[in-house]
């Protein structure tokens, strides 16, 4: 139980110091690698929360696909010091202060949960072996239409994107 609040209490530092990383980094690369890995202290939580589908998923799409697509389309604008738009001081004050707004929001809705407690049972709600159970029983038909979908929306893109 130890190991696992060190481990939560690591993951949220790391995904709290990841997310302040993106908003003030400089550079768009150093940003995404800073939202990959932000991606990656979250698929943590997923994985001990028992959500291991979900924390899987997350790392597979999000980290994986989407942060690689931002990365390529960051890298292909070739943005420089010429491009970057002028700073405007009035949109800087209207950014501190929503975000003053939203922190005092924040720690206000801290200040009412207080201490609950949570139960720490091991449950079966987050694996995958029972989504696998619901969704080839109960799902298969809608299962099976968005395979179909999915295949077809492949061919048309592999036609529309095929030269003459």
């Amino acid at each position: 139980m130890v190991i696992q609040e060190a481990l939560f209490w690591f993951l949220t530092v790391m995904a709290i110091v990841c997310a302040l990383g993106v908003i003030l980094s400089r550079n768009p690369i150093s940003s995404v690698l800073f939202l990959i890995a932000t991606f990656f202290a979250i698929s943590g939580h997923y994985i001990l929360l028992n959500a291991q589908f979900l924390g899987i998923v997350n790392i597979i799409v999000y980290a994986g696909a989407i942060m690689v697509l931002f990365l390529f389309v960051i890298m292909l604008m070739n943005l420089n010091a010429d491009t970057e738009p002028q700073k405007n001081r009035l949109i800087q004050f209207a950014g501190v202060i929503s975000g003053g707004i939203l922190f005092l929001v924040v720690l206000a809705a801290m200040r009412t949960v207080g201490g609950t407690a949570v139960d720490h049972t091991t449950t079966d709600i987050g694996l995958i072996k029972n989504l696998g159970k619901v969704l080839f029983t109960q799902y298969v038909l809608p299962f099976e239409i968005s395979s179909v979908l999915f295949l077809s929306a492949m061919i048309g893109a592999i036609v529309i994107g095929k030269k003459e």
